[in-house]
C-alpha cells in the first residue's frame, strides 16, 4: 500500500508564501534548489516523531483560476517502491502523466500525474542514484 508522503504549494511569491505559513504554522523552509535545478523550498511542517508529512514550495507554473473557477490546492506526492511499474498502473486505470519522470538529482526520481477527474498527483520514488 502506498502513502501521500509530500505536499506541494504553488506560490506567485516564494518570499510572500514563506512568510504567511511560518508565521501561521511555525513551518520552517530549506533551499532544495540543488536537487531540483529550481526554486524549490522544502517545508518542515513538525518534529520527526509527531504524526504528519512535510512538503515544498515552489514558484506557480501557470496562473491561478479565477474566482468561482475551482480549486487551487496543494498537490499531494504518494511514495511508491518502483516508479515504472506505478506508472504503468496509473495509465492503465485512465491516468495521464501531466510531468514526466525526472530525476531530482541524488535523491528520487518523480513525476505528475492527473488522475480520471483531472486532479494532479505526484508519484516520488527514492533512490540515491537517481540523475
Amino acid at each position: 500500500m502506498s502513502r501521500v508522503v509530500h505536499f506541494e504549494i504553488q506560490a506567485d511569491d516564494l518570499e510572500r508564501a514563506k512568510a504567511f505559513y511560518g508565521a501561521v504554522f511555525d513551518w520552517s523552509f530549506e533551499d532544495f534548489g540543488q536537487f531540483t535545478g529550481s526554486p524549490y523550498w522544502g517545508i518542515t511542517t513538525g518534529a520527526e516523531d509527531q504524526p504528519g508529512i512535510n512538503g515544498g514550495l515552489l514558484q506557480r507554473p501557470a496562473p491561478t483560476p479565477g474566482a468561482g473557477q475551482g480549486t487551487n490546492a496543494f498537490v499531494c506526492t504518494v511514495g511508491v517502491e518502483n516508479y515504472d511499474a506505478t506508472e504503468r498502473r496509473i495509465l492503465d486505470a485512465g491516468g495521464e502523466v501531466a510531468l514526466p519522470k525526472t530525476a531530482l538529482t541524488g535523491m528520487a526520481w518523480q513525476g505528475y500525474y492527473l488522475d480520471t477527474e483531472g486532479n494532479t498527483f505526484g508519484i516520488h520514488q527514492p533512490d540515491p542514484d537517481a540523475k
